[in-house]
């Protein structure tokens, strides 16, 4: 499709407001990556090659501001788009990108972020749809047959003839949606997206047919299925990721010495709130941070309970099963264990095979080491134990 014609001036807000809280993410998924840029720069540049919006207007945090003008400046965009702190909601975002739009704008065309696989095309499309008839949404049809429920029983079937799942883009003439949000601020109605609020008024709006590989990004289940559609449209694969894991306990009397899952003879072990092995927990450690994920005591807290006495190689399978979950795969590990006694020489086969067996690898993919410091810090006067690991993750391979 063209650029349309006699198209108004036009501006898109692109809503990215949000913290991603259900995403569980080290920070704001709009600031992830997906297939190599952030998932925030691919629904921009999207925008930008419609090559129909004389201006762009961005909402963000105003803790992530900064950040999200550096962001912009390494993708080479700085001074492509406008800057605003959004709202706690939607509807208070889009309030400050209207806020926020240069003079003589008559067509507004609102995105989510979080849409970052928007065809150019479309968003030509809704504008043009706007211009035509005051105002437009994308959707698509329900395909899934609808069941009303009560008290976890079908209460019946929903007729999904009429039905259609809203998306964004989302575009107004700029007077009709101005009406729509100060008529929604008088009643204090909060809406779920700008239609809900041009509907209220009497607002028609037109329908164009949008795509089901214009997801949101919501939970990690949607960045691996973006990555897969990626993948599909680009015919490349997502970069391998890197973590660096470190871990250290205190070598005390009455503990058991496990490490790699192994239990190794000694009169000292490893204090600590699960069963203390240092060798699995950097390894966890750079798991989760390969995928972005912080740090294992974020994920299994040594204030809580459950995992008291736990055996670490449990938690490392759940990191896999999280690693697994977001469309990665265990690639290779590389591991060093620093300790002046015991000598670990004939216990790292067993340990590597473990590992290895965990991580869903061959056991060649884990190399593993054992060094002193010759007397040198607490590990050379055997006060404690540390552990290092490198992990490489690698996208799983899909049917």
């Amino acid at each position: 499709m063209s650029k349309p014609e006699n198209l108004p001036p036009a501006a898109a807000i692109i809503t990215a407001g949000g913290v991603g809280r259900r995403l569980g993410g080290p920070g704001p998924k709009q600031f992830l990556p997906l297939g190599g840029r952030p998932v925030l720069i691919r629904a921009l540049d999207a925008c930008l090659r419609a090559d129909c919006l004389t201006a762009i207007v961005l909402t963000l945090p105003a803790e992530h501001l900064e950040a999200g003008a550096q962001m912009l400046a390494r993708h080479g965009l700085a001074g492509r788009c406008r800057l605003t702190v959004g709202g706690a909601t939607r509807q208070e975002s889009v309030l400050a990108g209207l806020n926020a739009l240069p003079a003589g704008i008559e067509l507004v065309l609102v995105h989510d972020g979080a849409r970052p696989l928007v065809d150019p095309e479309l968003i030509r499309a809704c504008l043009a749809a706007a211009g035509r008839d005051g105002a437009a949404i994308v959707a698509v049809p329900v395909k899934d047959t609808i069941k009303s429920v009560a008290e976890g029983r079908v209460a019946g079937t929903v007729d999904r003839r009429p039905l259609w799942r809203a998306q964004t883009p989302q575009a107004a003439r700029l007077a009709l949606l101005r009406q729509a949000y100060e008529a929604a601020a008088r009643e204090g109605f909060r809406g779920t997206d700008e239609s809900s609020l041009l509907e209220r008024i009497g607002c028609p709006v037109a329908v164009v047919t949008g795509s089901e590989d214009n997801l949101k990004i919501t939970v990690w289940e949607d960045m691996a299925m973006a990555e897969a559609l990626l993948v599909a449209k680009e015919g490349k694969t997502p970069p391998p990721r890197i973590g660096h894991g470190y871990d250290a306990h205190r070598l005390v009397p009455g503990r058991a010495l496990i490490l790699g899952g192994v239990l190794i003879p000694h009169p000292t072990g490893l204090l600590g709130h699960s069963d203390a092995d240092a060798l699995t927990h950097a390894l966890c450690d750079a798991l989760l941070g390969a995928l972005g994920l912080g740090d294992i005591g974020r994920h299994f807290p040594d204030t809580d309970p459950r995992y008291a006495g736990i055996d670490s190689l449990r938690l490392l399978a759940q990191v896999v099963e999280l690693a697994t979950a977001r469309g990665w795969a265990v690639g290779n590990a590389d591991l060093t264990v620093v300790a002046q006694r015991p000598k670990l020489a004939p216990f790292l086969a067993e340990m590597r095979a473990r590992l290895a067996a965990v991580c869903q690898v061959a056991p060649e993919a884990i190399n593993l080491k054992a060094t002193t410091t010759e007397g040198m810090g607490f590990a050379g006067r055997e006060e404690g134990i540390a552990c290092h690991a490198v992990a490489l993750l690698l996208p799983r391979e899909r049917p």
